[in-house]
């Protein structure tokens, strides 16, 4: 259970299904959409994810080139209340507006998408898994015409940190990553900053014990399903986006991150934004400069 493990795991994904139109703009047509996942269990039926996928409107591309593509890894909204489609409406307008396919992913026990047992157990690697299905069934699909090259990820806060498992697991398959306001990439700190605040120390030993213990019991654990060990195996670009007065997740963690992609050699960039958490004063600056980004790492 780690994400070196799950690198070497043949993980699948395909099976996009167009559901019912949600949106008709001048710019894009937004669609309910399902598609297939990888089980964590081993021979057991693929998982059912469900998301919203934003299509620009215009002529296809021509020739043998698709749309450009971009993935998207929401944040973290307790399961029990999330939506399809919810945490990021607004990137996946903004990037359909400016000729990106935008697929946002629902992550299993989330929405419509199947329920996994196991995704607390596994520090919600399996998200990682329903992104890298999202890419594949993108590549796959005959309804929607996707250039196979030019696929990115796009995650922010807990999403952020689901990218860069997600570009470890999986270093040829996204063309680029882009992280806001990313929680670390060392998850014993975002257990000490999300999870030890909100309940007493015995409730929290025992909803671990039997799985593995708590971060100062099991270091090796949490290590082995946090990204940063791995940075190594990336090979596609980085870009990091985060707010300077960000109280959710700290703007050393987003510093820690990229001097720890540098070391590894990996190309990465880290931009700072006067604004907190959510972005808002600066959503449309970022998104810009996300955008001349991708453009750059996924050129047409």
């Amino acid at each position: 259970m780690s994400v070196a493990a799950l690198a070497g795991v043949e993980l699948t994904g395909g099976d996009l299904r167009l559901g019912a139109v949600r949106e008709r703009t001048p710019a894009y047509t937004s669609y309910d959409v399902t598609f297939a996942s990888t089980t964590a269990g081993e021979g057991s039926n693929p998982l059912r994810i469900s998301g919203v996928l934003n299509v620009p409107t215009g002529p296809e591309p021509q020739g043998d080139q698709g749309w450009p593509a971009v993935v998207l890894a929401h944040g973290y909204i307790d399961p029990s209340s999330y939506v399809r489609g919810q945490g990021m409406t607004r990137e996946r307008g903004f990037l359909a507006e400016r000729g990106f396919v935008a697929l946002h992913v629902d992550y299993r026990n989330h929405a419509e998408s199947s329920d996994d047992p196991r995704i607390e157990t596994a520090v919600r690697l399996g998200y990682a898994s329903d992104v890298i299905a999202a890419a594949k069934a993108l590549q796959d699909s005959t309804d929607v015409r996707v250039d196979p090259g030019r696929v990115g990820l796009f995650g922010r806060s807990m999403g952020g940190g689901v990218m860069l498992k997600a570009l470890a697991i999986e270093p040829d398959l996204f063309a680029a990553g882009v992280g806001w306001a990313s929680v670390s990439s060392l998850e014993a700190e975002n257990f000490d900053q999300f999870q030890r605040p909100d309940a007493p120390a015995a409730e929290l030993e025992a909803g671990f014990r039997g799985r593995h213990g708590l971060p100062g019991e099991d270091p090796e654990f949490w290590r082995g399903v946090s990204s940063r060990p791995v940075f190594g195996d990336i090979t596609a670009p980085v870009l990091l986006a985060h707010g300077r007065y960000d109280d959710t997740c700290p703007p050393p963690w987003a510093r820690a991150s990229q001097r720890a992609l540098t070391a590894a050699g990996v190309d990465s960039t880290l931009e700072w934004y006067d604004d907190g958490h959510a972005f808002g004063p600066a959503f449309v600056a970022a998104m810009e400069r996300t955008v001349r980004f991708l453009r750059n790492r996924m050129p047409a």
